[in-house]
């Protein structure tokens, strides 16, 4: 089992950035694929971006496409989120995800393990 812990989330203006981290605990970080999902008010939640247990292969949502980068550090059993660009509709609580899977996955159905979440509001 891991568990995961995010940090970086904040209140931003339009156009600004973000780098959301979530750190894992545990020496089974590199077993894992690693993911970001988020929440927006009323909404469901979606699949944002993962990456694979190598690192190799990663998957973006079409609407953060360009803007958003995830990336691990398995030295630091840490995954990110580089967020650019924000808009207001990438206002959410943003939620990291492990899958025991070695692929990168967008279905939240096939993560097993999830972090608490942290808070995104992105505002003129």
């Amino acid at each position: 089992q891991v568990q995961l812990v995010e940090s970086g989330g904040g209140s931003v203006q339009i156009g600004g950035s973000l780098r959301l981290s979530c750190a894992a605990s545990g020496r089974t970080f590199s077993t894992y694929g690693m993911g970001w999902f988020r929440r927006a008010p009323g909404k469901e939640r979606e699949f944002v971006a993962s990456i694979s247990r190598s690192g190799d292969t990663t998957n973006y949502e079409n609407t953060v496409k360009g803007r958003f980068t995830i990336s691990r550090d398995t030295a630091k059993n840490t995954q990110y989120l580089q967020m650019n660009s924000l808009k207001p509709e990438d206002t959410a609580v943003y939620y990291c995800a492990a899958t025991p899977l070695s692929w990168a996955p967008i279905s939240h159905t096939l993560y097993t393990n999830w972090g608490q979440g942290t808070q995104v509001t992105v505002s003129s």
